[in-house]
């Protein structure tokens, strides 16, 4: 009988195929007793576990793929928890003082530590539980002598079924399962738990695999190889559907594929209305990885790169001014003539440097703490390596610093402050460096938007960061399944406060960027042109999508319905007003 399931929508795109369900993650573990003296074999046990899922691990980094880069970070951080004393000292001591066998220790230690991280009220810490799962039972597979991670229920291989398509349904999936099966031919993933900002989730996007995370009980509700059509766009899974929702869906992947050819046609191509509005279109990178996807986009440059993400996983261990400049560096080369804007550490809120056993230690309200441009200028050392780094690799090419979640006139100052010091020692130094180099702010804090006088008279350029204006404007954690249906950038007061910001910087001369995920939606381009944007940030996979719809438009005639649209406070009409623009 046909039934559908609602999840959360992590990977866009369509995939038909036969349900392949894998071994459950919550992995059953009896508590055995030892007697005193089989203590030091049950502990050399439990080392030998750790050396074999270490060779594992590094082994899947090691090994050729398309998806090698994109896995590495996330193989790292795995190899990092497995050298870290919760989960390798923690073990050894319940098993000496609770004469246990090592399966149980690890087990217990595992769900100390989960417990701990689903106290932490931020989703991205919240999240890392998953990895702490993910290790701890790979190192109680290598106890159990479970060889594969994916080893199918009744006894069957993924490729015992006659179809082309497989999707893999498991109550929880990790990066490097995903690598261990790469020569699968799956075409989806879906699970019970898991959400947006998770390793797995970022890889399913890089690999542009339909991907719906937190299904609560999908791989207890479908059955091993039934018919399943994954709609990773709206987060919905059909199973077992009829004739006519396959013949439908069928229609609409081919449709997707076809589009999709031709948008790659598109690369080369300006990005310019029907009315010849000229529109730039940038790319969001995170790290080195980026570039190359970056360059075969046609992307005309880099509207944000999230520096944070160079140390993120790394043990608390911060890049010193040379490694950092070495890093740009070789963005700017990449890039040429093409400019590349840097932002400034953005972390402490979904991005931390905190080892494991701190993590609890949070305070309860993250975002709202000291993070971003308040953590930089809180820590004047490593803001003024940072400063340095930027600065020196300006000299290089078209280098552009922007300025995360300022809200004050005073960090204003005491930003700018800080970068007159960062250029006096680097003349002093006799370094070269761009004496000119623009610099941005990042409107992502209501007040910010409210306040933008000062804003336009002290930068040169403005980026709106939309996924977190939306969050504090809605009071919305957007990667909280029990109210991300309330996160809605079509909310009419959303709406009206970009618009009024990109209204004033546009009266002002000064130049505005969208950088957050609503610039890479393509049913949302035409909004944004008739609010006046000229400027978009996005993925790179995104650009093909956004340049096509632009190319479509006439923006002189996008300007009247859009002001017609804002007069509304029903974000229904909103809606539906949006989709008249689109047809």
């Amino acid at each position: 009988m046909s039934f559908t399931l609602h999840g959360l929508a992590v990977s866009e795109g369509i995939a038909i195929g036969q349900a392949n369900l894998v071994s459950s993650a919550t992995l059953k573990i009896s508590r055995v007793a030892i007697s005193p003296r089989r203590v030091e074999k049950e502990i050399a046990r439990f080392d030998d576990a750790l050396a074999r899922t270490r060779k594992e691990l590094m082994a899947i980094k090691a090994s050729p793929s398309d998806s090698s880069t994109d896995i590495g970070a996330f193989i790292d951080l795995h190899l990092m928890l497995l050298s870290d004393a919760e989960l390798t000292e923690a073990p050894r001591e319940i098993i000496r003082t609770r004469l246990c066998n090592a399966e149980w220790a690890v087990s217990m230690q595992m769900e100390n530590l989960v417990r701990q991280f689903e106290q932490i009220e931020d989703i991205y810490l919240r999240e890392r539980s998953i990895d702490v799962r993910q290790v701890a039972e790979r190192i109680i597979r290598k106890l159990a002598s479970r060889s594969g991670r994916f080893a199918q229920r009744a006894g069957k291989t993924l490729r015992s079924a006659p179809v082309d398509a497989r999707i893999i349904v498991a109550h929880d999936i990790s990066p490097a399962d995903i690598m261990s099966i790469k020569d699968t031919d799956y075409a989806s993933f879906i699970t019970d738990v898991g959400g947006a900002t998770s390793h797995t989730a970022i890889l399913a996007r890089n690999m542009a695999l339909p991907a719906i995370f937190g299904l609560h009980n999908a791989s207890e509700l479908i059955r091993d190889m039934e018919t399943l059509i994954v709609d990773g766009s709206r987060g919905v899974v059909i199973v077992d559907p009829d004739d006519a929702v396959l013949d439908e869906y069928r229609a609409r992947k081919a449709r997707l594929e076809r589009e999709h050819s031709k948008l790659k046609l598109l690369k080369t191509a300006r990005a310019v209305s029907l009315d010849r509005v000229k529109v730039d279109l940038l790319a969001n990178i995170k790290d080195l990885d980026d570039i190359q996807p970056v360059l075969e986009s046609g992307a005309e440059g880099i509207g944000l790169f999230r520096s944070e993400f160079l140390i993120l996983g790394r043990a608390n261990a911060l890049p010193g001014e040379n490694e950092q400049f070495d890093a740009y560096r070789t963005v700017v080369e990449a890039m040429g003539r093409r400019p590349v804007t840097i932002r400034t550490f953005d972390l402490g809120n979904d991005k931390n440097l905190l080892p494991v056993e701190d993590y609890a230690n949070q305070k309860r309200n993250p975002a709202l703490g000291l993070r971003s441009i308040r953590l930089s200028l809180a820590d004047p050392q490593t803001f003024q390596a940072q400063l340095r780094a930027i600065l020196r690799a300006s000299a290089l090419g078209q280098v552009r610093i922007l300025i995360p979640m300022l809200s004050h006139a005073h960090q204003i100052e005491q930003t700018f402050a800080a970068l007159d010091q960062a250029k006096s020692s680097l003349r002093e130094d006799k370094i070269a460096f761009d004496e000119n180099i623009p610099v941005g702010a990042m409107v992502e804090v209501p007040a910010s938007a409210l306040s933008l006088g000062v804003f336009l008279r002290r930068f040169d350029f403005l980026s709106i960061g939309t996924n977190d204006l939306i969050q504090y404007m809605l009071a919305v954690d957007r990667s909280d399944e029990q109210v991300s249906p309330l996160y809605s950038p079509l909310h009419p007061a959303v709406l009206s406060l970009i618009a009024a910001t990109i209204r004033q910087a546009a009266k002002a001369g000064i130049p505005i960027s969208i950088c957050g995920e609503i610039a890479g939606d393509p049913h949302l381009t035409r909004l944004l042109l008739g609010m006046g944007l000229r400027q978009f940030s996005m993925r790179s996979g995104q650009i093909p999508a956004v340049k096509q719809r632009i190319k479509q438009s006439n923006v002189s005639k996008l300007a009247p319905s859009v002001r017609r649209l804002l007069r509304s406070d029903d974000a229904s009409k909103i809606m539906a007003g949006i989709e008249r623009m689109n047809r």
